[in-house]
């Protein structure tokens, strides 16, 4: 795990995103459009971010799964539609970017790394609002996971930058949101 202030949470995925780049990474987090938000912003820094979630269509679905394990998008943004009953042969690292509120969907999502005798990571972003969460977590798997140090003065280095392209992302977001109620788009919800 990684202890985070909640308000830098973007800038530390940055981070981990551009230290392990290169590598294949699922990223996991609770709302549709958080993901969309999140691989939006991340195309905006240059990674080749991906997204999966419910609200997709089924094509659409398949085709970021497709990309993802062809290797030409090595970031996969996506809600706990990802974290069981996919086929995803190799990924070297699972980022809990939101913390899931059960025990067995933690285990599903770190689940997807390390498979079929390879190495893989799991790094769970932990905010001051995610301790009670984490702490039940900790107990469900009974033992303390380790704590991924990272120096805050370094990863704040790309504060400007993260701040640039989330609002990058945040007005895509509105006008993809704008366009698909335009066309008859569905009313939005989690998973």
């Amino acid at each position: 795990y990684v202890f985070i202030p909640a308000k830098y949470k973007d800038c530390y995925l940055t981070y981990l995103v551009n230290e392990y780049a290169g590598q294949s990474m699922l990223r996991f987090g609770a709302t549709c459009n958080n993901v969309q938000r999140l691989a939006l912003m991340l195309r905006n820094l240059g990674f080749p971010a991906i997204c999966l979630h419910g609200q997709m269509s089924q094509p659409k679905r398949l085709g970021a799964l497709h990309k993802f394990s062809s290797g030409s998008r090595s970031i996969l943004i996506c809600t706990d539609v990802a974290a069981r009953g996919l086929d995803i042969p190799s990924v070297d690292l699972v980022i809990n970017f939101d913390l899931p509120g059960h025990g067995k969907d933690y285990i599903h999502r770190v689940g997807r790394t390390a498979r079929a005798g390879r190495s893989g990571k799991a790094i769970a972003m932990v905010t001051q609002y995610d301790v009670e969460v984490y702490q039940r977590l900790e107990g469900l798997l009974g033992k303390k996971l380790p704590e991924y140090k990272l120096d805050e003065e370094t990863v704040l280095i790309l504060l400007e930058r993260v701040s640039e392209a989330q609002r990058l992302a945040t007005r895509e977001l509105k006008e993809q949101l704008a366009n698909s109620k335009g066309s008859g788009g569905r009313r939005k919800r989690r998973g």
